[in-house]
């Protein structure tokens, strides 16, 4: 059976059809705050389950429980803050007080509701040390700390209005991948979390994992990402080309995560590992390095995280360093490939990026030509 959801209970935020109208009109009369789309994703996220336990956005004492102690109050894991951060002058201007409801509007359309439960400040420089371990603000994520306004507002919220979304024909929520997992007769699931069109490494990872589950959930991050990443449709044409030709049928599934990278680590690969079980993942895959970014984490810290949350409900798999070996003729790990030196091939993303961009076909034994080729069909496969 796919995993319990985080704290026991898939949230459902969505309001239903018979409400919506009534309350869409009522949200003429509201202050609106506008958001921006990255924040209207993670309010979908949200209202669908996602972030189970979170219905809404978090308050002071989750989001200090979060920083200090990588626990919600309530003692539940979970390490990245879910936050609405709101200007003081805006805030003055639209004269929002705590206990008040209020329209949360993306390009001038409502798409949720929002209860007003606390209007708070935080520390920027503590929020970027204890999350990403750094204030330098080369770092993506603590960038965008820093850029972030000067309140925060939490709050449970409905959702009223979906986003346009260019990809919906991947995209699962939660309440729908149970139902096809258990339709599947998978019993026990693998997560595999990616932000890159794949290599061989990651098929190899990932079959590797599939010989002890029942089936595997690609689930590649869609969303904002930093310069030379690969675009988000890059990755699922891919991905898709991948599972055609190299799967069986019926033991992979790709659907999409709609979020942005955070670049954080170690707690991004707890936080990575909670959605996935809400997802209904049973087993998580954890490499070397999840969602780093620069040399600001130790190799295998983001496996090493695990450790101190023996309650996540979720079985992380980790894997250490594999290459392909000359020898061996195929795709190892080095605790049973006894060959080094010249006879490995480690899978570099940075040479295989490299290639690409100038329109090279990487060698076989780093990409399957056929998702070489899809990926030299587009004119922009990276980010600007």
């Amino acid at each position: 059976m796919p995993a319990k959801p985080h704290g026991g209970k898939l949230v459902n935020r969505v309001v239903a059809e018979d409400r919506r109208s009534k309350l869409l009109e009522e949200a003429k009369e509201l202050p609106k705050i506008e958001i921006s789309k990255e924040t209207a994703v993670e309010v979908e996220n949200i209202a669908h389950g996602v972030y189970s336990p979170l219905e809404g956005f978090m308050t002071r004492n989750d989001f200090i429980s979060v920083l200090e102690t990588m626990r919600l109050e309530n003692d539940l894991p979970w390490t990245i803050p879910i936050v609405l951060d709101v200007s003081l002058d805006e805030l003055e201007k639209l004269e929002i007080r705590e206990g008040d409801v209020v329209a949360l509007v993306t390009n001038g359309d409502v798409e949720a509701l929002m209860e007003v439960e606390e209007i708070y400040e935080f520390d920027k420089r503590e929020y970027a040390e204890k999350v990403f371990k750094t204030t330098d603000l080369d770092h993506p994520g603590v960038k965008k700390v820093f850029e972030m306004r000067d309140r925060l507002v939490g709050g449970k919220i409905e959702l009223l209005n979906r986003i346009e979304n260019p990809f919906e024909k991947y995209t699962l929520q939660p309440i729908e991948t149970r139902v096809l997992f258990k339709e599947l007769g998978w019993r026990t699931i693998v997560g595999f979390q990616t932000r890159n069109a794949p290599h061989l490494g990651h098929e190899y990872v990932q079959k590797t994992a599939l010989t002890f589950v029942d089936g595997l959930f690609i689930n590649p991050v869609i969303g904002k990402k930093k310069k030379g990443d690969f675009r988000d449709e890059v990755i699922l044409k891919a991905y898709e080309v991948l599972i055609e030709k190299y799967y069986l049928k019926n033991r992979a599934v790709l659907a999409i995560l709609r979020t942005e990278m955070r670049y954080a680590g170690p707690r991004e690969a707890i936080f990575h590992a909670i959605v996935r079980k809400n997802f209904g993942c049973t087993h998580f895959i954890v490499g070397r390095d999840h969602a780093g970014v620069g040399s600001y984490y130790k190799p295998y810290e983001a496996q090493e995280i695990f450790e101190e949350f023996p309650d996540l409900g979720i079985t992380p798999i980790f894997f250490k360093q594999f290459y392909y070996c000359k020898k061996c003729y195929g795709y190892v790990n080095e605790a049973v490939c006894p060959h080094r030196g010249d006879d490995i091939i480690p899978p570099s993303g940075t040479k295989i990026r490299e290639m690409l961009m100038e329109g090279k076909f990487p060698p076989r034994e780093m990409m399957r030509p056929e998702v070489a080729e899809v990926i030299l069909s587009f004119e922009k496969p990276f980010v600007d």
